[in-house]
């Protein structure tokens, strides 16, 4: 605001008079070069020059209407021109002296001059408007000869403008003249520092009234748009707003040292121009914000024709007016506050008048119009403010003072304000706010003493939550929001104006500028809610209403979406389900919201937003949500993007997608890599396999050398003719006769060969845990609140499956093998000799993957037995006995060499060890698994191979010899798990059922695999072997297993009862199988055509 914007340098000399036109993008400038340019706002150039002219150009006007303009000038003409055909269409003489000013009528057919011959003279342009409207078939054929001949008409003097009346009065030039826009009234300011005021006739005009006042020439003066007011500014460095019915000086303001020369209204809005010798300034005339304050579902407002009303926000209907408040004050200066009593029923009206005034009133219970309130108690005081059911308070700025009232208006208490106090404002029953420039103070009336500070510039109105909790302190361009004891909360900083602010039911506080609705929350974070067309007042906010009122003080319903104010309370209160609400009900999608959720850490959130597969993917990578990353990976398929995610995967330790990533950007380095490090040998072999078929000698050696093959290696160096090197290979690891058989295919003899100082070979180091099976377990991955609302809403997906299935090269001609060579995985259940493979569905319990990570720690492993009394504690710590104790009375274990593997791998990775300098032992470092804790009685130490860790893979190990019938395997795997569920912590009540339901698991799959090892070691020799091996095989179908297990144990039983021709009870197992379902291969076979006619024939 009061910026340039543009400048427009055509001119030649002075610019005297400039009008926009009132629809077009164009304004009109007059100069001492005696020419009239018409600009276009668009282009910023000059869009022609009228000239005609022969003096100075006073004023330019456009008319409402019709495409002219109107020029005053020094050459004492007033002409008209049509700016559209850009002519000349009138030339009015008259004045005999400089013509200082013309103007248009607003609406009929008249123009207005003055002239320094201290003449006013209205001109009647009816004839002109005829003759330059265009003609209509309804004109006679007479009427069109006159329009045709008026132009001749005009040379023998007989003018289409002609003066209609001329007002004299003035004793000096008239420098200033003026209509007003509905009442037949002219008023003209002169060199005589009169401001006269002039009526209109049919046939007649004549001077009312003179306003006297100026002490100098005036040099302008118009109507007020809306009131019964007149504006004036004169060389006396005064502006003069007159009482257009009484004629007396209403206000005036004067500047020190510039005079002032023009004023001008602006034709909407209540804003006034006025130039002086420095520049312009901008003003209006009084304060346009209604005196208004609501309680409960009550609005209490001051009309513009100061009269109180009411309006009921449950029915959205205005009362009839409750008490005139005419007598209050000036009838030109409304009430600056109002307070309400709702005890009582009454209000405090304050006014600036006389220094400050205030009225306290009590408002009929009947409203019958806009009655004269007949108990009025009067004081002075600049504001005053209900402080309790029958107490106010009066501060009166001269004395720095504040009154404490009684409902009488008798003062009961006086206090002293802190110097520089310019407002008070109620804080609550019993407190006040103390407004100063820089500081706001929160005072105890009762105890006279002053609570809290806070230092805050320029505040000018508090406005309190509903709850009482919070307020607004509105500055100029900041808000402020405090607690009740005066505690900062958020600020935040607004270019524009702020004019009002309201707060929600919800705690949001929506606040307004000239040209927006905005909202705030407690936190700071802001937004804007709609845009005004023009400045309102904030009251209350009812769902989506916005109530309000105007500059012209009636109510007004504004409509407004707050979802998004609300979605961001919700995400700050942590409301996940009103927010899934939203998600699913609005359409809050948009790139700031997205940004603002990325920016409170809340990626997860922002991933519901979003459906562009690139936004997306780039979220699910922040918030590590590998298994979306994926699945965006594979819409856009672009290598970048699999670069990317096998980064990011290998940061998740989630080494099965870096593999697939790795296998779509056919990066074999990088595969062969993965392999070494996650052990995979049998990858590793194929991989160098697949170097060879590709004729990558580079990768053959890379991967030979992961591998240890030193014959590869030799092998590829003779293939190559590099025989020094593939010599030295073989001499290094000891394979002299290959070392002799390159030495002579050489031609060379052991003499001629210089070797350097060969080290001792190191072999490679044998893989030991197979990593490689499971991706590496990582922090607690568990859903967050609003995932695990949105899993409860939606229900989870299953996550994408990461399988090896990306074809690069045939190893063997005519194979149907993957990258690495795997083959259909029918070969799994080879040893059940059961055809098919049966996908097993994996049960809903199975849960990710989730370790405690490790921290720094310190020598505290004589802590450990002391702060827990779980016996893998008392194992970390090396207190073996106290932890067999310990299993002793909690689950009465006696037997404890199963153990001793699961105590060992405790005891091992509880610590870590640092070479020192050699001579010195290696520093121990403890492993926490309670890493943020500093109090030493929580300190534990960390547990490995943890829960999440049995489920994905030690389970998968047991369901997989299952699989393919290794039933000692699968015996010894799942007993595995339960020693090591023995030696374990859980940390949560669904750890414990987790833990619950693995040991029920592990016992039903020990239980079913020892039956079915018993009965293949019982033989069928015998009747009685047959009868308990028929037994065993039924029994081995009823433990609880997984349905696809279920299903072999079934098929296995159907078998053998077939077999051995107990065609009852395997017809039995075959209707299980069929009711149950699952693999159609494996339903095909139970359905097979042999089975059912051999049965048929039977029962038969």
């Amino acid at each position: 605001m009061g910026t340039l914007i543009d400048r427009f340098e055509e001119h030649d000399g002075p610019v005297r008079g400039i009008d926009f036109h009132p629809t077009q993008p164009l304004f009109v400038s007059g100069g001492d070069d005696y020419k009239i340019k018409v600009w276009s706002l668009q282009t910023r150039r000059c869009l022609f020059t009228l000239n005609g002219h022969l003096d100075y150009v006073r004023t330019v006007f456009f008319h409402h209407e019709l495409p002219w303009i109107l020029s005053a000038s020094d050459d004492q003409t007033i002409r008209i021109w049509n700016w559209q055909n850009r002519s000349l269409i009138c030339t009015m003489t008259g004045h005999n002296h400089y013509v200082m000013c013309a103007q248009f009528h607003p609406k009929e057919d008249l123009i207005v001059s003055a002239s320094l011959d201290q003449t006013v003279r209205v001109w009647d342009i009816s004839g002109l408007r005829k003759k330059h409207s265009a003609p209509t078939s309804s004109l006679t054929f007479e009427d069109q000869m006159n329009r045709a001949n008026a132009a001749q008409a005009d040379m023998f003097g007989n003018t289409d403008a002609i003066v209609k009346f001329v007002l004299e009065g003035h004793d000096r030039g008239v420098n200033w003249v003026s209509f007003h826009p509905t009442l037949p009234l002219i008023v003209s300011a002169g060199d005589d520092r009169l401001i006269k005021l002039w009526r209109m006739g049919d046939t007649r005009a004549w001077e009312v009234d003179t306003c006297r006042g100026h002490f100098q020439n005036s040099g302008c003066a118009l109507f007020h748009p809306h009131q019964d007011l007149i504006l004036s500014v004169g060389e006396d460095k005064t502006i003069r707003v007159w009482d257009l019915n009484k004629r007396t000086s209403v206000q005036s303001f004067k500047r020190d040292l510039d005079r002032f020369w023009v004023i001008a209204a602006h034709p909407e809005i209540n804003l006034f121009a006025a130039g002086h010798d420095t520049g312009v300034m901008v003003f209006k005339l009084e304060r346009e914000r209604p005196a208004s304050t609501s309680y409960q579902n009550q609005l209490f407002f001051v009309t513009k024709d100061k009269q109180l009303k009411s309006y009921d926000f449950t029915r959205n209907v205005e009362s009839q007016p409750l008490v005139s408040l005419k007598k209050l004050g000036s009838p030109w200066i409304p009430p600056r506050t109002l307070s309400y009593n709702p005890a009582e029923r009454a209000v405090l009206v304050t006014s600036p008048v006389d220094s400050g005034t205030y009225e306290l009133i009590h408002i009929p219970r009947d409203p019958s119009g806009a009655v004269e309130p007949t108990d009025i108690k009067r004081g002075s005081g600049n504001s005053a403010v209900f402080v309790a059911r029958n107490r106010f308070a009066v501060f009166t700025q001269s004395t720095q003072s504040i009154d404490i009232k009684d409902l009488s208006n008798a003062t009961t208490k006086t206090m002293r304000t802190p110097v520089g106090t310019t407002d008070i404002y109620f804080a609550g029953t019993g407190h006040l706010l103390m407004i100063t420039p820089s500081t706001v103070y929160l005072y105890d009336i009762q105890q006279k003493k002053q609570l809290a500070e806070l230092s805050v510039s320029g505040v000018k109105y508090v406005v309190w939550s509903n709850d009482g909790l919070h307020a607004a302190l509105l500055s100029k361009h900041n808000v402020t929001i405090v607690t009740k004891n005066l505690e900062q909360v958020s600020t935040l900083h607004e270019t524009i104006r702020i004019k009002s602010a309201t707060w929600d039911d919800t705690g949001v506080l929506l606040y307004s500028t000239l040209n927006h609705i905005k909202y705030t929350l407690l936190n700071g974070d802001n937004g804007i809610v709609r845009t005004l067309e023009s400045t309102v007042y904030l009251v209350k906010v009812k769902g989506r209403h916005v109530y309000c009122l105007d500059r012209t003080a009636k109510p007004n319903i504004l409509e407004i979406d707050p979802t998004e104010y609300r979605f961001k309370l919700s995400l700050v209160k942590r409301n996940y389900e009103e927010m899934l609400q939203i998600i699913k009900t609005s359409s809050l999608v948009g790139q700031s919201i997205i940004s603002y959720l990325q920016k409170k850490g809340y990626p997860e959130i922002a991933l519901q937003f979003v459906q562009d597969p690139q936004t997306r993917f780039e979220l699910a990578l922040e918030c590590g949500n590998i298994d979306v990353a994926i699945e965006m990976a594979r819409e856009l398929d672009r290598p970048k993007l699999w670069s990317r995610l096998a980064a990011a995967a290998l940061e998740h330790g989630n080494h099965q997608t870096v593999e697939m990533a790795n296998q779509k950007l056919r990066n074999f380095d990088k595969l062969s890599f993965l392999y070494l490090a996650t052990g995979d040998q049998e990858k590793l072999t194929r991989m160098a396999k697949i170097a060879d078929h590709r004729g990558d000698f580079t990768s053959q050696f890379q991967n030979a050398l992961y591998l240890g093959d030193v014959e590869t290696r030799i092998q590829m160096f003779k293939e190559v003719g590099l025989l020094p090197l593939a010599y030295l290979t073989a001499k290094s690891h000891g394979l002299e006769d290959e070392a002799q058989s390159i030495r002579e295919a050489a031609g060379l003899d052991e003499d001629q060969i210089s070797l350097p100082q060969i080290g001792k070979f190191v072999p490679r180091p044998t893989v030991i845990a197979p990593t490689y099976k499971a991706n590496w377990p990582v922090k607690a991955a568990s859903h967050s609140s609003f995932e695990k609302v949105l899993l409860g809403e939606i229900g989870g997906a299953e996550a994408p499956e990461v399988a090896d299935d990306v074809e690069v090269e045939e190893v063997e001609e005519g194979a149907s093998q993957d990258l690495l060579g795997h083959e259909d995985e029918d070969e799994d259940v080879a040893g059940w000799d059961m055809g098919d493979d049966i996908n097993v569905e994996e049960g809903a319990d199975v849960a990710d993957n989730t370790v405690s990570e490790a921290g720094p720690g310190t020598s505290e492993a004589d802590l450990w037995p002391r702060n827990s009394p779980l016996a893998a504690d008392h194992v970390a710590a090396g207190s073996f006995e106290t932890a067999m104790q310990l299993l002793n009375r909690q689950v009465g274990a006696v037997n404890f060499e199963p153990l001793k593997p699961r105590f060992m791998e405790i005891y091992q990775a509880s610590k870590t060890y640092l070479p020192a300098t050699p001579g010195l032992p290696p520093l121990v470092n403890y492993v926490r698994r309670t890493v943020d804790e500093t109090d030493p009685r929580r300190i534990l130490p960390v547990i490995p191979h943890d829960l999440d860790t049995i489920i994905n893979v030690d389970l998968q190990e047991g369901y997989a010899a299952m699989r393919a019938n290794k039933l000692e395997d699968g015996v010894a795997i799942f007993r595995r798990v339960l020693h090591t569920l023995l030696v374990n912590v859980v940390t949560s009540s669904d750890d414990a059922e987790k833990v619950d339901h693995i040991i029920d698991t592990a016992r039903e799959y020990i239980l079913a695999m020892s039956i079915e090892l018993e009965r293949r070691a019982l033989g069928t020799d015998t009747p009685e072997k047959l009868k308990r091996s028929l037994e065993l095989a039924a029994y081995f179908t009823v433990p609880k297993l997984e349905m696809a297990h279920k299903q072999l144990a079934l098929m296995a039983a159907m078998k053998f009862h077939f077999t051995n021709k107990n065609y009852s009870s395997a017809l039995n197992f075959a209707n299980q199988m069929i009711s149950n379902g699952g693999s159609p291969k494996l339903l095909e076979q139970v359905n097979s055509s042999f089975f059912h006619s051999f049965a048929k024939t039977f029962f038969a």
